[in-house]
């Protein structure tokens, strides 16, 4: 229920409580996740070979797209975090350009990740290594792509 478009405390409560839970739920999932690809890499069992990454899958150097993509995610992060001060401070034109510096950002950086899918010598069925890495990576591309689909809705 609003009152000239406020919510109640209770609602705010709510809305609160339920965003951190969501928050929360989604560290754990991107933990799990990595957890998998360390526990398998400091520990290679018998059946990945005793040895990591197992043998024959050529992994991605992580000194090239992985890196561009690491600072263009970082970047994004500082752009997302400008246009938000920009709009509390009243600053429309700044929240605007911020937005659309970090909707770009994020928009090489799909298209970046595909690159890396297209160039990476593995696939999702090459045991324990592919699947890590395309549930991790995947995974947070997706994240990406939906939040890029935000900012581009509510601008």
């Amino acid at each position: 229920m609003t009152f000239q478009g406020h919510h109640t405390f209770a609602v705010q409560k709510g809305l609160t409580l339920g965003f951190i839970l969501f928050v929360i739920s989604e560290v754990f999932f991107f933990i799990t996740i990595f957890w998998a690809f360390f526990h398998s890499s400091l520990a290679p069992t018998v059946e990945l070979g005793a040895h990591w990454p197992p043998a024959g899958i050529e992994p991605l150097n992580p000194w090239e797209i992985p890196l561009l993509n690491t600072v263009i995610l970082l970047s994004s992060g500082a752009t997302v975090t400008y246009a938000h001060h920009s709009l509390i401070q009243g600053n429309r034109s700044s929240a605007i350009t911020g937005t659309f510096i970090t909707i770009i950002l994020a928009i090489i950086f799909t298209l970046l990740q595909g690159v890396e899918y297209t160039v990476s010598s593995f696939t999702l069925s090459d045991g324990t290594f592919g699947s890590c890495f395309y549930f991790g990576t995947g995974f947070h591309g997706l994240h990406v792509i939906i939040g890029t689909a935000f900012l581009v809705v509510g601008t």
